[in-house]
């Protein structure tokens, strides 16, 4: 029981709450983890048995890490038999014991998100549809959606306001695509991500006997992040909490950002009405940040209306106070970024890793890289292309999937002609009308093509029979082998290795890799999974793994890199340096989120979010101008800048100057006759006097003088000692060489060779170069 004395009374608390349902609130960095974690270990050795809990996460790596402190406490054996996981890989694991009372295999396939686009592609082209009307990935979403509320087909086609809407949207076979979606998926034994869910609540539902079985095993349920969790999701919970009701949600309203998925936060705000004498507890004590962060952050959720009562605070030191930087443009935001990153690294000697850049859209990460680039300051994008999206590696997943799962036809399209086999389009096309028309498989179809009336040469018979034995000989194989064993056989039998050594250009050779450290992660797969009780390390448990992994799963290894994100793939993380750019106007909020007082009040959590990733230092930048859609706009800094306490924040470019903008267009008004000017003369009749400004308008001139520049003729003036052989500093291109000088006067021009390897020709009078020798 020594662990309990690392916990303070706050967190001990709702540790020691053994029966009955509890509610805890946790701000930011106050140690939610350790508490479900300490939790289920002081559960364990109550005497609560480790089959009859479940814990419920939202990324495996969570799982693992707390998985990992539980057996450190109670012992790896006894932390071997948790149901612990995300509520994907948890409720794909169930369907694959009782999924076949709904008519699915045990071994049956997971979509991901490109197989369930590209099935939906296929069917829009086969039914004739217009696919600039009917896209295929808003159909997608739409049905995600539909699954993530419960509307099935049937529910869908007994809602006329659905079936109105999107008649509306000039899509009114919507309907028909989705239940043609969904009985696709059945006739190939898949589930997409959104029906682990729908199916395991249509489980529940439908068969009370396997609904009494997990609830009397599930006797303690804990579920992590629980304000992010969905309607589908959340009716799970409750269904299998229902019996004994001592389930433990652990969450913070302030941090739930992920509506747009179809998270609901009223889960959390209603959760003392689902349940019968509620114990709550607060966890206020923040571990992570200091204190000039955690009051800012208060300061800013504390103009949201509907929250949970907590007061989130500190022992930790003050530290420095937010610095805001404002940039003229968003190039110029990215060159203070990295700048700023640089100087922090050479100042505090610190490895890269302790950086990290937030944004609210992808599309803003470009101007940071490419000044990041330049100060050669390596760095990492978070959401970028997954190693399991390569063609190369789809590829063998494909032929791995087709040996556990012959009637998933997405994965057979992709590779029954790859490596190049002489199978064409044409043939494809046949044996898939077969198979719609005989309700079989496309593999099904081909195993039988002597009892099928298909109009095909005797060539490509042999091929498709030779097709269907080499699966065959992988399934009989996949019986006595390990994942590892039968991929690496795969690779090689079915010639992919082969096709990619003969391409011999440098993209072939990085394919080459990619399934070498493909096999690789195999091998290590099957390693871990000798340390699992119930583990047996074979293909149906490495796709599981691969298809159910979140992108924040993914291990970055040893690289010392600075981190790129969004915001909403940052929570749960944490960084000394955190840089929150773009805080402007229409791009944070977001002009899409400030229809409603929710979809404000959700952008300003995802604010409190990313200022609560910062550990010792948050930077919050924006500019003044941005280009959007190639068109240079001005830009209105963020209503969350002013919600901050100007107690907290340092200003770096304080609005010290004022730069004149015309608010009209003056060409509009044509050129002044000077000749018709009123000239006023003094009584005397001696010409007027300039007046002289006194010494307040004149420091009023000096600081509007920078601003005041002609705006038809932007020069610089050009350094008498720019000779060839000069080592020079531009602020975009970074250091470079002169090579040679040419031309006169405004025209005059010179030839750099920079340090990235680029040769360009400068005009002088534009140009902002720095001699630096």
């Amino acid at each position: 029981m020594e662990f309990l004395n690392e916990l303070n009374d706050a967190q001990r608390a709702p540790v020691l709450h053994k029966e009955g349902a509890l509610m805890v609130i946790a701000g930011a960095g106050s140690g939610k983890t350790r508490v479900l974690t300490y939790r289920i270990a002081h559960l364990m050795q109550q005497g609560v048995d480790a089959f009859n809990i479940l814990a419920l996460t939202f990324t495996n790596k969570a799982a693992r890490e707390m998985k990992k402190r539980i057996a450190h406490i109670v012992g790896d054996s006894e932390a071997k038999n948790l149901w612990m996981g995300t509520f994907h890989s948890i409720f794909a694991r169930l369907l694959r014991y009782d999924g076949d009372k709904l008519g699915y295999p045990s071994n049956f396939t997971i979509y991901d998100t490109q197989d369930s686009q590209r099935l939906i592609a296929s069917i829009i082209k086969e039914m004739g549809l217009d696919k600039d009307i009917y896209k295929y990935k808003q159909i997608q979403n739409r049905i995600s959606s539909f699954k993530n509320s419960l509307i099935t087909v049937k529910a869908y086609f007994q809602n006329p306001e659905l079936v109105e809407a999107d008649a509306m949207a000039k899509r009114p076979r919507l309907g028909d695509i989705y239940k043609e979606y969904v009985d696709r998926c059945f006739k190939a034994g898949a589930m997409d991500f959104d029906d682990l869910l729908l199916r395991t609540n249509e489980l529940l539902s439908r068969f009370p006997e396997v609904l009494f079985k997990y609830q009397d095993r599930f006797r303690y349920i804990l579920v992590d992040e629980y304000q992010d969790t969905n309607h589908s999701q959340y009716l799970i919970v409750k269904a299998l909490s229902d019996r004994y009701q001592n389930i433990c949600v652990v969450g913070d309203d302030a941090q739930s950002i992920y509506s747009f998925r179809g998270a609901n936060i009223s889960n959390i705000l209603n959760f003392q009405r689902d349940y019968d004498n509620v114990a709550v507890y607060r966890l206020e004590q923040n571990y992570r940040s200091t204190k000039n962060i955690v009051n800012a952050a208060n300061s800013i959720i504390s103009n949201n209306k509907h929250q949970l009562e907590k007061v989130v605070w500190t022992a930790n030191d003050e530290g420095p106070r937010i610095k805001l930087h404002r940039s003229v443009t968003d190039a110029e935001e990215g060159r203070f970024v990295a700048g700023s990153i640089f100087e922090n690294k050479m100042q505090k000697q610190l490895p890269n890793g302790k950086f990290a850049v937030l944004y609210r859209t992808n599309s803003q990460s470009r101007a940071i890289e490419d000044a990041l680039r330049k100060k050669d300051i390596p760095y990492r994008i978070f959401g970028g292309l997954s190693f399991y999206q390569r063609k190369e590696i789809k590829d063998v997943l494909s032929y791995l999937r087709l040996v556990i799962n012959p009637k998933d036809e997405e994965a057979l399209k992709r590779i029954i002609n790859f490596p190049t086999r002489g199978i064409g389009q044409t043939t494809i096309d046949r044996l898939t009308v077969a198979a719609n028309h005989y309700q079989r498989s496309i593999f099904e179809v081909m195993d039988n093509l002597d009892k099928i009336d298909l109009k095909i040469n005797s060539g490509t018979r042999r091929k498709l029979e030779d097709f269907v034995n080499m699966i065959k000989s992988f399934q009989i194989m996949n019986e006595n082998s390990d994942a590892f064993t039968l991929a690496e056989h795969v690779a090689r039998k079915t010639g992919i290795l082969l096709e990619f050594k003969k391409d011999g250009t440098p993209e072939g050779v990085a394919r080459m890799e990619n399934i070498e450290e493909l096999l690789n992660g195999i091998k290590d797969f099957v390693e871990g999974q000798k340390e699992l009780a119930d583990a047996k390390g074979d293909l149906t448990e490495f796709l599981e793994d691969v298809a159910l992994a979140t992108d924040m799963d993914k291990d970055t290894g040893d690289e010392d890199r600075v981190a790129l994100m969004t915001i909403h793939l940052a929570k749960g993380l944490e960084f000394p340096y955190v840089y929150i750019v773009g805080m402007e106007e229409d791009l944070f909020p977001s002009a899409m989120s400030m229809n409603t007082r929710s979809e404000l009040e959700e952008e300003r959590r995802l604010f409190y979010v990313a200022l609560t990733r910062a550990e010792e230092q948050a930077y919050l930048t924006y500019a003044q101008n941005r280009y959007r859609w190639g068109k240079l706009i001005d830009a209105e800094p963020s209503r969350f800048i002013e919600e901050i306490d100007e107690k907290f924040i340092e200003n770096l470019t304080p609005a010290d100057t004022y730069k004149f903008r015309s608010f009209v267009n003056t060409d509009i008004f044509g050129e002044v006759d000077k000749s018709k000017l009123r000239q006023s003369k003094p009584s005397n009749g001696t010409p007027p006097k300039a007046l002289k400004p006194n010494e307040q308008q004149l420091r009023k001139l000096r600081k509007l003088k920078p601003q005041l520049a002609s705006p038809t003729k932007n020069t610089n003036p050009v350094d008498p000692n720019l000779a060839p052989g000069a080592l020079v500093n531009h602020t975009r291109f970074g250091r470079g060489k002169v090579l040679k000088i040419e031309g006169v006067g405004d025209d005059k021009k010179a030839e750099i060779q920079f340090e990235k390897g680029d040769v360009k020709k400068l005009l002088l009078r534009f140009a902002r170069l720095e001699i630096i020798n």
